[in-house]
């Protein structure tokens, strides 16, 4: 669990690098300019981070699934190897999906205004800006988006339901409670974020959708990231201690 932790925070570091430095520069300088090519790398590592984030969270979602099922198999299952393999697969994965796409947005021939209305380069608003016949590239990223989303929702519904059926035949309501109080942190994580990506995953380019596609593209860049470490430390017992120590002293 704290391997996929540290991945998923090295992740959310660099996902948040990839929108909020240049958010700053606008709200502390009034830069609103950027580079051509800066966008396109700005708009790829976004989509690029965030595919990996939700092929992460499958993961994890296995991980808990061997933890509560299969409990006494656990270390012979997740060993070091096949949690590498999974995290390398995620990373791999998440690059090729977002790559194909952005390649086909450089390819655009933009002969509209030069303001995005957005706080980062969103691939719907550079559509929204083309010249070019963007019908096929609409539909190639919402079959990449789509893959990444509900392929991965899949794994974790299906996940989740093994571990529900688990839990309920379990005859203690204090092992029931304690096998399931390990999934709350990850569970709690999906909800949010998944909720976000459907919403932008299912979203279309009339002005009303990309008007609500910020207050979501918010939630997940910015807001979600600031509540992660909350969610997956306040239930750690020395993380407890700490905040003990610091507000009442040793004694």
């Amino acid at each position: 669990m704290y391997y996929f932790l540290v991945n998923l925070s090295f992740l959310e570091i660099c996902f948040t690098s990839s929108i909020i430095p240049k958010l700053l520069s606008i709200l502390a300088f009034e830069n609103h300019t950027i580079p051509y090519w800066g966008c396109l790398t700005q708009c790829y590592f976004y989509f690029f981070l965030g595919s990996v984030e939700l092929l992460l969270l499958a993961a994890m979602s296995f991980d808990r699934y061997i933890a509560v099922c299969y409990p006494l198999h656990y270390g012979a299952v997740m060993t070091p190897r096949l949690c590498l393999r999974l995290t390398l697969g995620c990373w791999l994965a998440g690059f090729m999906d977002t790559l194909i796409p952005t390649l086909l947005v450089s390819k655009l021939w933009f002969c509209k205004s030069n303001i995005i209305d957005h706080f980062f380069c969103d691939v719907e608003h550079l559509l929204k800006l083309a010249c070019s016949n963007t019908r096929l590239l609409q539909l190639i990223n919402l079959c990449s988006s789509s893959l990444v989303v509900f392929g991965s929702l899949i794994c974790i519904v299906i996940s989740y339901a093994c571990i529900i059926v688990a839990v309920t035949k379990m005859s203690r309501a204090g092992e029931r409670w304690k096998s399931f109080s390990t999934c709350v942190s990850h569970l709690l994580l999906v909800i949010i974020i998944y909720g976000s990506s459907l919403f932008l995953c299912m979203r279309g380019t009339t002005t009303s959708y990309l008007d609500i596609s910020k207050l979501s593209a918010f939630m997940t860049g910015i807001v979600t990231p600031l509540l992660n470490p909350f969610i997956y430390t306040l239930r750690n017992t020395q993380v407890h201690n700490a905040i003990h120590l610091l507000i009442f002293g040793r004694s």
